[in-house]
C-alpha cells in the first residue's frame, strides 16, 4: 500500500502533496493503472512527476507508489532486431496484447525472457573481476557477438560459474563475493539508469572517420568516430531519408535508430524499410545490428525526453563491448517541444520562443555521451550521435538549432532549393561544415592517399569562388563573366552535379569507397588545370564546353563500376584529347 496520493493532474505532470518518500529522478508507478513516471521536482509542500504514459482516466486520490530506483532500461542479449517505445518496451510483444495502439499500464518485459541463449562462459572461479569484465558471450545475431560484462556497480573474487550451456536472460551464471562478503548474482542481463553515462577507462582522441560512402559527407563534411553532427532542415529536405543512408551504408558496428515524436506513418515506413534491406556488407538482414525505438508524435510527450535518453544509453552499452556505434535521433526538435510543453505545464519561466532556460544545458548532456573511448575491459568503441533538427520554417536561428551547433563539430544543413530540384544530398555546401577535418587529416594521409585532403580543399574552394560569381551572374548574366571565370562556373558544375548530387538507387553510386572518391577529384580537378591552361592561351571555354568533356566527366559516376576503378585514369586521356582536338 502506499500512503502517498494523486493530489493534481495536468496533462502528464502529477502532483503529489507532502509526500516524503520520493527522491529525485526516482521511477514512480502512479494510479491503480501503475503508469510509469518519474519526479522531476521535490519540495515540502509538493512533489512532481512526469508521467510516461497517456494520464487519460486518472483521478486524484489514486496512489503513487515509490520504487527507490531511477528509470532504467534492462540489458543484455535480445535487444538487436527488437522495436521498443521510448522506455523500452517492446512494441511487437504488446501489439499481442493491446492491438495496434499501446495499452495504459502495460506490463512487458523488455527483453524476451523465455528465450535460451548459446552461452558460452569464460570466467573462471578465482578470478578477480571489476566493472566491465566480460565473463560470458553468446551469439545474438547472426553479424553481433554479444558480451556480457559485470556491472560496474560490482566487483570481487569470482565463487560460482555455471558450465557453458543454454540459458535465459534472467539464469545466474555467475556469483562474485565482494571485499565485504556480499555475494552478487550475474545473470546474462543488468539494469541501468537511461540519464546517466556508463563509466570509461579514459576518453581516447578522435582520429579516425566513420566512411559512410556519401561523397559530400566524405569528402567536404567527414564525420568522426565518436564524433556528433546534426542534419538540421525543413519540411521535405530529406533528413529522415539522410539518416537511413547512412544507417546503411556506415562503418559502424550496430545502428540505433530513435525517432523522436515523428508522424507514424513515417515510422511505419522505417519499420518497414529496415525490415526488407540487406547489410551490404555482410548480405544479412540490417536489422541483425540495428535495434529501433519508436515514439510517434501521438504518443505521450514525456516519454520522447526518455527516447533519447534509452537510445543513448542501448548504445553505450554495445560501446562497452567494444564496438562501435551510430545512433540516429529524429528528431531533436521533437525532443526540445516536449521539454517546453513539460515546461509549460510546470509554469517554469519560459526563455527564447518558449522553451525552457535548460534547453542548452539538455541538449550537452545528450552530445557529450557521444565520443571514442577505451572501456573498461581495455577494449576501444566509440558512440557516434547523428542528430536530425526540424527547425519550423527551415529558419536556422532558432534556438534548437543555435544551441545544437554549440555542441557539435558537424553540422550538415539541408537546403530546401537543393532538395526541390531534386539534388540528393540535398547538403548546402556554403551552410554547412565539419570541423573533424585537422583530426581525420592523417588517417586520410595513411589510409587513402597524402592528396585526398588538398584536394577535398582544392573542391571546396572552387565552390567557394562559383558562389561569390553567382551574385555577379544573376544580377548581370554570365556573359560578362571573363573566360577564366566561366571556367570556374563550369567546373563547380561538374563537381556539384557529378561529385557531390549521388543516386542512392544505382548500383555503383549509392556507396561510393574513398579510394574512387579521390580518383574522381583528381580527373576532375585535372579537367579544371587542364582548362585553365586552354583559357590561359587565349581560346574561348565555349569550344572547351562543346567537345562535350564536361557532361562525360559528370556522367564518370555512373560509367565507372566501383570494383574497377583504374578506368578513372583513362578520363585524364580523354580531357587531354578533347583539348588537343580543338588546339
Amino acid at each position: 500500500m502506499s500512503n502517498s496520493v494523486i493530489y493534481s493532474i495536468n496533462g502528464p505532470v502529477v502532483k503529489v502533496k507532502q509526500a516524503t518518500e520520493f527522491s529525485m529522478l526516482e521511477m514512480v508507478y502512479v494510479g491503480e493503472a501503475r503508469l510509469m513516471g518519474e519526479v522531476i521536482s521535490v519540495n515540502k509542500d509538493f512533489t512532481t512527476i512526469q508521467v510516461y504514459e497517456t494520464t487519460t482516466g486518472l483521478k486524484p486520490g489514486e496512489p503513487v507508489y515509490s520504487t527507490g530506483n531511477p528509470i532504467s532500461v534492462t540489458l543484455g542479449p535480445g535487444i538487436l532486431r527488437n522495436i521498443f517505445d521510448g522506455i523500452e518496451r517492446p512494441l511487437q510483444e504488446m501489439a499481442k496484447e493491446s492491438g495496434a495502439f499501446i495499452a495504459t499500464g502495460s506490463n512487458v518485459a523488455p527483453l524476451d525472457e523465455e528465450k535460451q541463449w548459446d552461452v558460452t562462459m569464460i570466467a573462471k572461479v578465482g578470478d578477480e573481476v571489476a566493472g566491465g569484465f566480460i565473463y560470458a558471450t553468446c551469439p545474438e545475431t547472426d553479424l553481433i557477438e554479444h558480451r556480457c560484462m559485470v556491472s560496474p556497480f560490482i566487483s570481487g573474487k569470482v565463487i560460482e560459474v555455471k558450465p557453458s550451456g543454454l540459458y535465459r536472460v534472467n539464469d545466474v551464471v555467475m556469483k562474485v563475493e565482494d571485499k565485504e562478503g556480499n555475494i552478487h548474482e550475474c545473470s546474462l542481463c543488468q539494469k541501468w539508469p537511461i540519464k546517466k553515462s556508463r563509466p570509461v577507462a579514459k576518453r581516447l582522441p578522435i582520429s579516425r572517420p566513420l566512411v559512410t560512402g556519401q561523397r559530400v559527407i566524405d569528402t567536404l563534411f567527414p564525420i568522426a568516430k565518436g564524433g556528433a553532427a546534426a542534419i538540421p532542415g525543413g519540411f521535405g529536405t530529406g533528413k529522415t531519408m539522410t539518416q537511413h543512408q547512412l544507417a546503411k551504408w556506415c562503418d559502424a558496428d550496430v545502428i540505433v535508430y530513435v525517432g523522436c515524436g515523428e508522424r507514424g506513418n513515417e515510422m511505419t515506413q522505417v519499420l518497414e524499410e529496415f525490415s526488407e534491406l540487406i547489410d551490404p556488407k555482410s548480405n544479412r538482414p540490417l536489422t541483425d545490428r540495428t535495434v529501433l525505438i519508436a515514439n510517434t508524435s501521438n504518443m505521450p510527450v514525456a516519454a520522447r525526453e526518455a527516447s533519447i535518453y534509452t537510445g543513448v544509453t542501448l548504445a553505450e552499452y554495445y560501446r562497452d563491448m567494444g564496438y562501435h556505434v551510430a545512433i540516429m535521433a529524429d528528431s531533436t526538435s521533437r525532443w526540445a517541444e516536449a521539454l517546453r510543453e513539460i515546461s509549460g505545464r510546470l509554469e517554469e519561466m519560459p526563455a527564447e520562443e518558449g522553451f525552457p532556460a535548460y534547453l542548452p544545458s539538455r541538449l550537452s548532456q545528450f552530445y557529450e555521451r557521444a565520443g571514442y573511448m577505451e572501456t573498461l575491459n581495455n577494449k576501444e568503441g566509440s558512440v557516434t550521435i547523428i542528430g536530425a533538427v526540424s527547425p519550423q520554417g527551415a529558419d536556422f536561428s532558432e534556438p534548437v538549432t543555435q544551441n545544437t551547433k554549440r555542441f557539435v563539430r558537424c553540422f550538415w544543413a539541408l537546403d530546401k532549393a537543393l532538395a526541390y530540384a531534386r539534388h540528393y544530398f540535398a547538403i548546402n555546401w556554403n551552410q554547412s561544415y565539419s570541423e573533424y577535418v585537422p583530426d581525420l587529416e592523417r588517417w586520410f594521409n595513411k589510409n587513402v592517399g597524402p592528396k585526398f585532403v588538398r584536394d577535398r580543399q582544392d573542391l571546396a574552394s572552387i565552390l567557394a569562388e562559383e558562389s561569390k560569381l553567382m551574385e555577379i551572374v544573376k544580377l548581370m548574366g554570365s556573359d560578362v563573366l571573363p573566360d577564366d571565370q566561366k571556367l570556374i562556373i563550369e567546373v563547380a558544375k561538374v563537381v556539384r552535379v557529378g561529385y557531390l548530387q549521388q543516386n542512392a538507387f544505382h548500383p555503383d553510386d549509392t556507396y561510393v569507397p574513398l579510394e574512387k572518391q579521390l580518383k574522381m577529384m583528381e580527373v576532375i580537378l585535372y579537367l579544371n588545370k587542364r582548362g585553365k591552361e586552354f583559357v590561359s592561351s587565349g581560346k574561348p571555354i565555349r569550344l572547351l564546353v562543346e567537345t562535350g568533356i564536361f557532361e562525360k566527366v559528370v556522367k564518370m559516376k555512373y560509367d565507372v563500376p566501383n570494383s574497377n576503378i583504374a578506368l578513372l585514369d583513362d578520363y585524364m586521356n580523354d580531357i587531354d584529347e578533347a583539348i588537343a582536338s580543338i588546339a
